[in-house]
């Protein structure tokens, strides 16, 4: 029955070291020290602990910035739309036709002495 013991404390202690060496139980530690120095405990402890372990929500700044920047990429997006139609219009205009001979390659649909 002791073997059994001694089994289950190297399998406990390989995770906590696993847990040491990734900084698991420093994170907790510290989260868990800030709730012990709050002078006024939360209501959810557990809400307290994902919001200071940075799994709660997201810094509202950050959204911010980010909503703003996907505002301003969708209107660069609309004007350089705009701005391809606009140019693939303008090539559609000047587009030439096929030359027949190499006369009207050099001079153009007017060739000079016809």
């Amino acid at each position: 029955m002791t073997a059994q013991y001694r089994v289950a404390d190297s399998k406990r202690e390989e995770f906590r070291k696993y847990l040491e060496k990734a900084g698991v139980m420093d994170a907790l530690t510290k989260v868990l020290v800030n709730l012990y120095e709050e002078p006024e405990k939360p209501a959810n402890a557990l809400d307290f602990m994902k919001e200071h372990l940075h799994a709660g929500p997201a810094d509202t700044a950050d959204i911010e910035a980010l909503k703003n920047e996907v505002s301003d990429l969708r209107q660069k997006v609309e004007q350089l739309t705009v701005e391809n139609n606009e140019l693939k219009q303008r090539m559609k205009a000047l587009s030439v036709q096929p030359c027949k001979n190499e006369k009207q390659l050099l001079w153009g649909p007017e060739t000079p002495g016809e």
